[in-house]
């Protein structure tokens, strides 16, 4: 009997005992912040697009800010990231994503990649090309890093945003994530029949107003006031060279 029982906690002793690494109860902890981001900051103010909603829920925004704001990676407010830049709230990138109207097969470019988050919440959506232009050299190349560590499919590239990416136009979806005083005309000339453009405008340095624009057959465009809000401004010279005057005029709601 005495022998019996040796055995079995010689036994139990032998096994190995598994607990939960640092780096797995941390990423528990992201994955349950990310969750309460969706529920709270983003279902709950109207985004349904299950496709969007499945991208916010999985892709790591705490990997596109710096250390020193993990803390606060899934709160609903932008972060800084460095040169004067931010990362939008993630109430604004839901937004800005749905309305986009993404379908499968669909080409987007993205001006001003930043860190790389809307570009690879763009990536999660099955069956999406995405297109991404950043004009800060460090930004550019620290973001391609990033998706390529991170699996995420974003053709990267460094230059004025203003003008587009006219060698892969046309686009079916245009989402622009810095704030010019007018429309590109740039942007709206790769913009394919069918295709929506998604973009803040107004005065730099306070509050805009989010537009959707919708180009129909034939090329007219449609616009669509979609609320107040506030980003960083287009920076470059393309935005220097044609503020205020040199675009279209600012839109009249539709």
């Amino acid at each position: 009997m005495i022998l019996t029982l040796l055995v079995i906690v010689f036994l139990a002793a032998c096994r190995p005992v598994i607990t939960p690494t640092p780096a797995t109860d941390e990423e528990s902890l992201y994955a349950e912040q990310r969750e309460q981001m969706v529920i709270e900051t983003i279902i709950s103010r109207g985004i349904s697009d299950e496709r969007v909603l499945a991208a916010m829920r999985t892709v790591p925004r705490h990997i596109f800010v710096p250390e020193s704001e993990r803390a606060h990676a899934y709160g609903d407010y932008p972060l800084p990231i460095g040169f004067n830049q931010t990362i939008s709230q993630p109430y604004i990138v839901a937004l800005m994503t749905e309305l986009l109207e993404l379908q499968p097969g669909d080409r987007v470019l993205e001006i001003g990649t930043g860190s790389g988050y809307q570009a690879a919440v763009l990536a999660a959506i099955p069956d999406i090309e995405v297109y991404s232009v950043e004009i800060i050299p460090e930004l550019a190349q620290s973001a391609r890093e990033r998706l390529e560590q991170l699996g995420y499919e974003v053709h990267c590239r460094q230059g004025d945003g203003y003008y587009g990416w006219e060698e892969e136009a046309p686009f079916d979806a245009i989402i622009v994530t810095a704030a010019p005083d007018h429309v590109p005309p740039p942007l709206l000339d790769q913009l394919a029949e069918g295709g929506r453009l998604v973009i803040p405008i107004g005065p730099p340095g306070g509050y805009q107003t989010l537009w959707k624009f919708v180009k129909e057959p034939g090329g007219e465009v449609r616009a669509y006031n979609m609320g107040g809000v506030a980003f960083v401004p287009l920076t470059g010279p393309g935005a220097e060279e044609h503020r205020h005057g040199g675009g279209h005029e600012w839109p009249t709601p539709w």
